[in-house]
């Protein structure tokens, strides 16, 4: 089967956030696609982390993207041909405690690298990515679609807001020719599997309170977010990967890829999914005063099905077992369950008949 068009065969392709969760899974599909892969990030926060697990052997970059010179220093040296920029400030409580930290990496960060790639005349794609968050949140009971006010009440949602008005006034101002970079931005759910050991994180705060033998604590059993597994999201930012060098100007837009809507649960549901697998797992709810949160928020990912033929794979049941298979796995025989479940995935895709298969 041929992935993406085999588009991305013998490609120079940069990641920024390569060791982050997503980033790191992301390195490893487009290394698994035979592409020219470099990485510009960070060192991994946490001493577990998915990419030291995988010893990739790619171009590895330690650089902080507020660093506007190394940034354009290593994107004119590596010249790639399409960036996925993902590295950011993640975390919303972390944005609350540090708000500058959040809002220098988040906007500026990303206006280096947009800078960077507009003095590289290799660069032909850049997928940029955002949030679910990015919508000014009404608590809806249905999902947000790309043309909805952007917005944010926490530090974190309204950086990530403030980078999508970045990401168009770049698009508008400096890609606009007809020789210019595709630029287009991305928006995920909450997104889960194995290798996360991020803080404040549900799952990744699950696992180590099954390491300690303790109960986790909740803060928001009711809130509802749109799971998906991260290999569903990476399908989307690479499809668009994909149109943008095929030289597809209509792709050059902001796009939401979300759960179907059996996939907005809430974060008790989710958690008892997770017990279903690993019973051992437990959880309660803390009676501590908590900073302001959506408590529920809906992806409406529409356009990307219709005109990008894209769709997600897993059903939220199917999402919950892997991940949980993976941390199991890792815990009980440190095996690492990353090339299995991308052959799972593509598997599944195949039999979905996903647009970015082909015979």
């Amino acid at each position: 089967m041929m992935q993406f068009g085999n588009i991305y065969q013998g490609r120079r392709v940069l990641v920024t956030g390569h060791t982050g969760f997503k980033g790191s899974w992301l390195a490893f599909w487009l290394n698994q696609l035979g592409t020219q892969v470099a990485g510009l990030s960070l060192d991994p926060e946490s001493e577990l982390s998915h990419w030291g697990l995988l010893s990739l052997n790619i171009d590895d970059y330690r650089v902080d993207i507020r660093n506007a010179e190394k940034v354009q220093e290593i994107v004119s040296k590596f010249r790639p041909e399409v960036v996925f920029h993902l590295a950011a400030q993640p975390l919303v409580r972390r944005s609350y405690r540090e708000p500058i930290e959040n809002w220098s990496s988040n906007v500026m960060g990303t206006a280096h690298v947009l800078e960077a790639c507009r003095h590289v005349d290799s660069v032909k794609a850049i997928v940029a990515i955002t949030t679910d968050k990015v919508y000014a949140n009404q608590e809806w009971p249905w999902g947000y679609r790309e043309n909805d006010r952007l917005g944010g009440h926490d530090p974190y949602s309204a950086s990530k807001a403030a980078c999508e008005l970045l990401i168009d006034s770049y698009r508008k101002a400096f890609f606009c020719e007809k020789n210019a970079p595709l630029l287009a931005s991305a928006r995920a759910g909450n997104v889960i599997g194995g290798g996360d050991w991020s803080e404040d994180r549900l799952i990744p705060d699950l696992i180590r309170a099954v390491g300690e033998k303790q109960p986790l604590v909740i803060r928001s059993p009711k809130a509802t977010r749109p799971w998906q597994h991260v290999l569903e999201c990476l399908a989307g930012y690479l499809l668009l990967g994909q149109h943008a060098l095929q030289g597809r100007r209509e792709c050059a837009e902001a796009w939401n890829f979300g759960p179907t809507s059996e996939g907005n649960c809430t974060v008790e549901e989710a958690l008892a999914l997770l017990q279903a697998h690993w019973p051992m797992l437990k959880w309660q709810q803390t009676e501590s005063k908590q900073p302001h949160e959506s408590t529920l928020l809906y992806l409406d990912h529409a356009k990307a099905t219709a005109a990008l033929g894209w769709k997600p794979v897993w059903n939220i049941e199917q999402t919950i077992q892997v991940t949980a298979d993976w941390y199991r796995q890792f815990q009980e025989q440190g095996a690492v369950l990353t090339g299995r479940q991308l052959d799972n995935y593509i598997t599944d895709a195949r039999s979905a008949g996903v647009s970015w298969l082909q015979q």
